[in-house]
């Protein structure tokens, strides 16, 4: 396969970028449509299929024949003879000048990203294994410094080997830097690799008008600034080899700059969006995604632990300041060189993909959806063909139970369509917008490889093998191997992507080469996001030294950690298979998502193999045969590895509902009936409400997580919620509108949680103002209580992109002050805080005194309303003496501190007084974090009191005192001392049917 579409290349289009095989001819640069960017992003006229296939070569030169490996050695040693002959060796002589170029001095505007996997990552990788670092079976190149001229590897070409291909790769990662001239340190996304940028008229380059680029007056010519976190994240493995190798550290540096520029941005959710614009810093696309545009943003910063492990960091030399660095990771250059750190982002970002992005075995199978930035909420449910690495990326983190999960359903869809579909709808089941090309991508197929590798399931070999035969069938051509303009009918494009020789038949050939040195080697090394091979070297440069003298042995990170040292064991056998994956419970779900079901079966299949079948051997009738069966995948896997009598557990169902309110008389739905908040939507108005319910939150009690489930609302109105949003109904909106028989939507008051309202004087704010913001959230207890509801306006650099984005920011323009955890001024000059409490239970708790409850703030976040207490005595812990007669019988409110004695004992010593309005109505005891010894920071436990209520003299107390417990400590104590005023407002939840709903909070 690699040959006949190597071979066609080097004969039809070669030095040309690429070939044409429907009409054997090159394929180059548009050069008459400069816009075309389809084209010219990764056409840099440099000979492309050869630079990205010299790899795929050096993988075949250790086959398991001796005669092709000699001639696969012999195709490579000869391809780098004919680079070199085009563009020069790299040096500044006379044989730097090549029959093209002088390197690459070409006038080719490219992108950055393509231009780096492809270019010089494939440039670099051919030279690590030209002299050694890669293996090559049987070959052994003298153990010597390659690359300043003075040592060489004589071939049997007649070349003589002395480091062109890294010369060439730093020529080309030279004329690549002017990119990352940029404030933000993300790079531009595209260069002229002879001009540089002279389009982008704002880079910090042209600032210098006597020695800049460019003329002292220039205008803004419209050129995008745009790229995506993928394109300018993902320079990382590439670059630094590149700095340790040649002892230049900018290009290192450069590319962690952008990499901890991206990552600094990303959301609330933890994820980074599909677009962002390298001058401003600002996201231009909020969808988030693990395809395109954000896929190998995580693939790098998985596989930069890996690298980095292996190879201590290089001191910070050269042009570019650490600092800088460091200012766009948000700590320390050493920081920003561990190896761990990179790790860590991809853990966190892991996390946030699973917790906003996966979809569970309730919604059929699991797979992956697109969602905002910003709220988590769903943006879109398709399924992109660059996505299908994510199984291999899983696989390479330890993740194999969700790697093959998601990889189930990538076999399902190619079992349907005989290819991945560029875009692929999960909600409606077929292609997405018309996307239903396949260029030969090789996502899917090095998924496979790598989760064969880490489990030698032979049903992995059957889904490549599946792979194989479709592309036979349905791509080959006698000039190489089309692309498939549309997999629902096989319409072929005359383009074979450079990637195809150089990723998709190369993963191929590991697969089934399983006793490949590659398979075995024993080292630090990853494949690029190109699927080039790179190493860091050992030993690093004279004028790059490491900074310690040794290199750390890489943790392995497969088992979820950097102290973890085996990778979780392949799973379990069945025992009527040979196969896990075939023998899975769930391996019909994902053909049930695929909609494999509904697909005919096709008796025969055309196939422009067909006519060629009788001339050449090695093409067998199964070549050309249609996919016949669809009641089980791939259509490859023999019925020896399906269980006999076997059956697929039983599919969960999402319980979902919708609540609708009745329109109210003379009500409608208006834009200020809804409010975009912070962390949720406020509804102000529930006339006409649709609130769509979905039960898939998981309870978490003491940290532990439990087997039931809450719901939540997933949508209001058709507008998406994120799953960490909430709603929030003012007590006074839904009062009216709740029917308490009503089982689908019924208010229940929290029992145990009551929050404290507090005015206190604005002297003590001045001196505590940086520390009383975290006591709402240090107080939190074991009953989850509502976030405020006001904070600042959504982030300003969300994309208008959609009327509904653009409506909800523009509600939240006429809000002139908004709530945050810091506390309020009233308007009789007090300041207003807000403290969670949590009630006793046990036969001496009495309930609440039946007040009013305290309002909360009104639409411009300043408080509303009185307090009705505003007598409080604050004391210590009352267990040592009685207190005077005169505090119960003139205060309100008093506050003890918790510890020394029991609650009981606590309340024994108030004395007994007449009850009247201006008596006693409630005791506050603080707690302290000690307290609470086991909990998380900040929860607490509902106070005990298991006996009644008794006077100091040892009587029971015909009138029980209401207590209520909060945390904080010394710091909750203090404002209690300066508190003028004190009300409760009560909590209330929503259930539906009879389960809370968690994410709908009553203010």
């Amino acid at each position: 396969m690699f040959y006949h579409g190597y071979d066609n290349y080097m004969k039809h289009a070669f030095p040309e970028d690429e070939l044409k095989p429907l009409t054997c001819k090159p394929l180059g640069r548009d050069r008459l449509d400069p816009t075309h960017i389809a084209i010219n992003d990764v056409l840099g006229n440099y000979s492309l299929s050869l630079v990205d296939s010299l790899t795929t070569l050096a993988v075949l030169a250790s086959s398991s024949t001796e005669a092709r490996r000699n001639k696969a050695l012999h195709h490579f040693q000869s391809g780098v003879a004919a680079l070199v002959e085009q563009y020069g060796d790299g040096t500044d002589g006379p044989a730097g000048q090549g029959l093209r170029a002088r390197g690459f001095d070409l006038d080719s505007k490219v992108q950055v990203f393509e231009t780096v996997i492809r270019g010089v990552g494939g440039l670099l990788s051919a030279h690590q294994f030209a002299v050694g670092d890669l293996p090559i079976t049987g070959y052994r190149p003298p153990k010597t410094t390659i690359g300043n001229g003075s040592d060489s590897i004589q071939w049997p070409n007649g070349l003589r080997y002395n480091g062109q291909l890294l010369r060439l790769a730093e020529d080309l990662g030279n004329r690549l830097l002017p990119a990352f001239h940029t404030d933000t340190g993300i790079p531009y996304p595209r260069v002229n690799l002879r001009h540089g940028i002279p389009f982008y008229a704002e880079s910090p380059l042209h600032r210098d008008a006597e020695n800049g680029m460019c003329h002292r007056i220039q205008r803004r010519n419209g050129e995008l600034t745009e790229t995506c976190s993928a394109g300018a994240g993902s320079l990382l493995l590439e670059f630094t080899t590149l700095s340790r190798l040649t002892g230049d550290p900018r290009f290192e540096q450069l590319s962690k700059r952008a990499f901890w520029s991206i990552w600094k941005r990303k959301g609330p959710t933890g994820l980074v969006g599909a677009g962002i614009d390298a001058e401003t810093g600002l996201w231009t696309s909020s969808y988030s995604g693990i395809g395109a545009s954000t896929d190998s943003f995580y693939e790098y910063a998985a596989k930069a632990y890996v690298l980095f492990s292996a190879a201590p960091a290089a001191t910070s030399v050269g042009a570019f300041p650490p600092t800088a660095i460091s200012d766009a990771h948000g700590g320390s250059s050493q920081h920003v060189d561990d190896p761990e750190s990179y790790y860590g982002v991809w853990k966190d970002a892991h996390a946030a993909i699973n917790h906003h992005l996966r979809r569970g075995r309730m919604y059929i199978h699991p797979h992956y959806i697109q969602a905002d930035l910003f709220t988590g909420a769903a943006r879109a449910f398709w399924f992109d063909s660059l996505g299908a690495f994510f199984p291999g990326l899983l696989t390479l983190t330890g993740d194999v139970e969700e790697a093959t999960e998601a990889h189930l359903l990538n076999t399902a869809l190619w079992s349907r369509y005989s290819a991945l579909p560029e875009r692929w709808s999960t909600s409606s089941g077929s292609v997405e917008s018309g996307l239903g090309w396949w260029g030969g991508r090789p996502e899917f197929i090095e998924s496979t490889y790598h989760l064969y590798r880490a489990t030698q399931d032979p049903w992995y070999l059957h889904v490549g093998e599946m792979v194989m035969r479709d592309i036979k069938r349905r791509c080959w051509t006698k000039c190489g191997w089309a692309g498939i303009q549309d997999v629902r009918t096989g319409e072929r494009s005359d383009r074979m992507e450079s990637y195809f020789l150089s990723e998709t038949t190369k993963y191929l050939i590991l697969l089934f080469e399983p006793d490949h040195p590659l398979n075995k080697l024993d080292a630090s090394f990853v494949f690029s996001t190109e699927g080039h091979p790179l190493i860091l070297p050992r030993v690093a440069h004279q004028q790059y030294r490491a900074s310690t003298p040794s290199a750390k042995e890489a943790p392995n990170v497969a088992s979820g950690g950097s102290s973890a040292q085996t990778c979780p064991p392949p799973p379990a056998h069945h025992p009527f298979s040979d196969s896990p994956v075939a023998s899975r419970g769930d391996l019909y779900h994902a053909a049930n998502l695929a909609r494999l079901h509904f697909m005919p079966t096709h008796e025969t299949l055309e196939s422009p193999l067909i006519e060629y079948s009788a001339d050449h051997p090695s093409v067998s009738i199964s070549d050309v045969r249609s996919p016949s069966n669809y009641t089980y995948f791939p259509w490859t896997l023999p019925l020896e590895l399906v269980p006999p009598n076997a059956t697929c557990d039983k599919m969960t169902a999402r319980p979902t509902f919708d609540i609708t309110f009745p329109t109210h008389p003379h009500g409608i739905l208006t834009p200020g009936s809804l409010q975009r908040v912070l962390n949720g939507i406020l509804v102000n108005s529930i006339s006409g409400l649709r609130l769509g319910m979905i039960q898939d939150v998981k309870v978490d009690i003491g940290g532990i997580p439990s087997s039931a489930e809450l719901y939540r609302v997933q949508a209001i109105n058709n507008i998406a919620m994120g799953r960490d949003e909430k709603v929030f109904v003012a007590k006074d909106t839904a009062a009216d509108a709740v029917n308490p028989l009503d089982p689908n939507f019924t208010r229940v008051r929290d029992m145990a949680m009551v929050d404290l309202v507090i005015d206190v004087t604005p002297e003590l704010m001045c001196s505590k103002k940086n520390t009383t913001s975290n006591l709402f959230d240090n107080s939190v207890t074991s009953t989850s209580s509502p976030d405020l509801v006001y904070s600042s306006p959504a982030h300003e650099n969300v994309p208008h992109e959609s009327s509904m984005m653009h409506a909800f920011n523009s509600l939240i323009e006429h809000v002139a002050a908004l709530i945050h955890n810091d506390p309020q001024e009233t308007t009789t000059g007090y300041l207003r805080e807000y403290f969670p409490a949590i009630t006793p239970t046990g036969a001496g708790a009495a309930p609440l005194p039946d007040v009013e409850d305290a309002l909360g703030p009104d639409m411009s976040g300043s408080p509303r309303g009185g307090l009705v207490w505003h007598s409080i005595y604050v004391t210590d812990n009352n267990c040592n003496s009685r207190l005077p007669v005169s505090v119960p019988r003139d205060h309100e409110v008093l506050v003890i501190t918790r510890g020394g004695c029991s609650f009981g004992q606590k309340l024994q010593n108030i004395p007994t007084f007449p009850p009247s309005k201006n008596s006693l109505q409630l005791v506050i005891v603080v707690s302290y974090d000690d307290a609470e010894a086991g909990l998380p920071s900040g929860w607490l436990v509902r106070p005990l009191l298991e006996k009644h209520q008794l006077t100091p003299a040892g009587l029971s107390r015909h009138r029980p005192i209401p207590m209520v417990m909060v945390g904080g400590g010394d710091k909750t104590h203090d404002v209690f001392r300066r508190a003028v005023g004190l009300g409760l407002k009560r909590r209330y939840s929503i259930q539906a049917q009879g389960v809370p709903i968690s994410n709908l909070i009553i203010i």
